[in-house]
Order: C-alpha cells, then structure tokens, then sequence
C-alpha cells in the first residue's frame, strides 16, 4: 500500500477529537471489509485485548466491549443498560459534558441527582461523601475524567477512593483522557470507563468503547432501555461471534483504530503520549501567555488535553475573525462553551509535537489583527 499520495490537510485540528491523524491510519481504511470475514472479526478482537493490555487489566476479570456511533452514544449505552430500575445516578458535573450524562439519564427516566460544582471547580469530596452517606438509594456515580468544556482534569482517584468507601458503582466518562492520560483503572476502583476512537488514541470518529469489569456487566442482563444500545447484548455478541457486532459496524474505523493502537505502541505507550501531550500544553499556555493571553483555569486544574483561554476584551475581537484568521495559517481551534466567559479552546492531541505548538505561536501573533 502506497500511502505517499494521500493528499496532505491544510490545517491541523487542534480539537479534543475529531483530531489530526497519521498518514498511516488515514491509509488503513483504503481497504473494505466483510463484517461477517474472519480476517476483520480477528482484527476487532486484537482492538478488544489490546484496550485491556495497555490499561494493565487482566482478561479474566475485566472486558471492553465496541459500541458504534460517536463517544456518547458510548455513555448512553452504559447509563441506559447498568443502572437497574431501583436505581439512581449521582452525576458529578462541571462542565457541558457531565451535564450531558444528567441529561441522558433524565431522557430514559432514570433517577438522576446532579452535583454541579460550577465549570472552574472540583467537587468537594467530602460533600461527595455526604451525599452518598445520605442517601442510599444512589446506585452508581457518574464523573467526566476531562471535561473538556474548560480542560480541567479532575481528581478520579480521590472520587474513586469515596466511591468505593461508599460501595458504590463508579462510571468514568474518559472519552478525551483514555490513551493519553495514565489511568489505573484496577486501583481507583472504576467499574465501567467509557472513550472513544477519535481522542487520544488517535484513531478517526465511528466508535466508542467500554472498558469494564466482567463482574459487573454480566449483572446488567436485561436491563438496557434501548435495542441498539443495549450495552450487555453488544457484549455477548461480540464474545459469542468472536468479533461479531451485533449490527453492522464501522470496518474501515475499526481497522484505522487498530493501527492508531499499533503506533500507540510504536510511541512508547500510553506514559510516552502523555509526556508529548503535556509538553504540547506547556508550549501552548506559556506561549499565549507571552502574547499576553490568559488561561480560564488556574494550572492546578490544567489537563494536557485541551485549555481553554480567555477571549481579549479588545472591542473589535471577534472569535470568527480570530477563527479564520489561524485557520488561513494552518489551524483550526474550537470556540469557548462556557456560559459565564467569553472564551476560545486549543487542543494539542492528536498528530500534533511541540514544534506544531511553537508555529501555532507564531500564527496567533500574527493573526491578533485587534492588536
């Protein structure tokens, strides 16, 4: 396969996913493939044990199952298919995507309460600790690893201690931490962690995945409150047909993840990804800082993931402007989603080396017209 003709992108995307990828995944999916072929069923199942050998899980006790669509159909189908009807979700929000998971809980009415710390905070764990003292009906507690409304990175490993002191199940929503974050998914105590194929492992949009414990998920049985959604057949079909999707899956994605997984390895695993991701965002905050921009968060909360930065108060700012601007020198960032601040977003997954940061540098200078 002669991949040096794939035409080259005018920009990098420097997102939280989709995100700018290798020539070498792009050129995995030149290739179609029978979803019902052995050759591709064998691919899926080295894509379900690779997952569970760089998180250092062992297959007896742990599994992953692939779920089509974008990362949160991923979340629905856990919340819709392991929370039992006498259940109830706590969610621990703060940021759009932990209110999201509210929001789909409150869709299939599943009892659903929210501690909403406000977009630049942590939860206070000692009020997680109280509400859960208080109230034993919750079943099972909900946290987004990066929340990538803000960047901030919050603690799982001292909500996970809380959690499990409580004897509660403890769902991760780590959709843009999963392969570029350290996570020891065992010793926090996480029962069910959801990511998808277009973040850090640096794969194209098409699937998400779950990585849970087997204990767990085989107690979810007939619980699920969607068909194609329903977290525990998926399962079953994928460890019954040894690859098989239940429904038609995404082969070209599937077989772009897994090369994204073999360069993954290829990089020096998840702790070298990490290192790379985190020196992108040191490059990127001290850069934008020497031009005089300023970060939401403070750096305690900063993950190596996406940052968000505070928009100029100069009168003619305009984000479009700005947009355009970075995006005629070859980037392209994402607007603030924020309620209460105007702001703007960079990422630094994805294809993406310090050195794209320092020229990403260069371009904001010269695109900050307002100056």
């Amino acid at each position: 396969m002669n991949i040096k003709y794939l035409p080259e992108n005018p920009y990098l995307l420097l997102t939280p996913g989709p995100l700018s990828t290798s020539k070498t995944v792009k050129a995995a999916m030149l290739r179609d493939w029978c979803t019902w072929d052995e050759d591709y069923n064998s691919i899926v199942q080295q894509v379900r044990s690779e997952l569970l050998t760089i998180s250092d899980l062992d297959a007896k006790r742990y599994t992953t199952v692939l779920m089509q669509g974008s990362g949160t159909f991923s979340v629905e189908s856990v919340i819709g298919s392991v929370i039992p009807e006498s259940g109830k979700l706590l969610v621990l929000a703060n940021g759009a995507y932990g209110q999201r998971i509210a929001e789909i809980a409150r869709y299939l009415k599943i009892p659903c309460e929210v501690y909403d710390a406000g977009d630049l905070e942590r939860h206070q764990l000692e009020k997680v600790d109280s509400i859960l003292a208080d109230d034993s009906s919750i079943s099972h507690v909900a946290v987004v690893h990066c929340e990538t409304t803000t960047g901030m990175l919050n603690d799982i490993e001292a909500i996970g201690e809380v959690v499990k002191k409580n004897r509660r199940i403890f769902v991760v929503d780590a959709m843009s931490s999963f392969g570029g974050i350290p996570i020891d998914v065992e010793n926090i105590g996480i029962d069910f962690l959801i990511s998808s194929a277009n973040k850090c492992i640096q794969g194209v949009p098409g699937f998400g995945f779950v990585v849970g414990k087997t204990s767990e998920l085989e107690k979810c049985d007939g619980l699920a409150r969607s068909l194609s959604l329903d977290l525990f057949s998926q399962w079953k079909t994928l460890e019954e047909g040894h690859g098989k999707w239940r429904f038609t899956s995404p082969t070209h994605v599937v077989k772009a993840f897994r090369q994204a997984l073999i360069e993954l390895n290829i990089e020096g695993g998840i702790l070298a990804r990490f290192h790379r991701y985190a020196e992108n965002q040191r490059t990127l905050v001290n850069g934008m800082r020497n031009l005089g921009l300023e970060t939401l968060l403070s750096d305690e909360f900063h993950s190596p993931i996406i940052t968000a930065f505070l928009s100029p108060k100069a009168v003619s700012y305009d984000f479009v402007r700005f947009y355009n601007e970075l995006k005629a020198r070859g980037f392209v960032i994402y607007p603030g989603k924020v309620t209460n601040y105007q702001c703007f977003r960079i990422g630094n997954i994805g294809e993406v080396r310090p050195n794209d940061m320092k020229v990403l540098i260069s371009s904001v200078r010269e695109s900050m017209y307002w100056k």
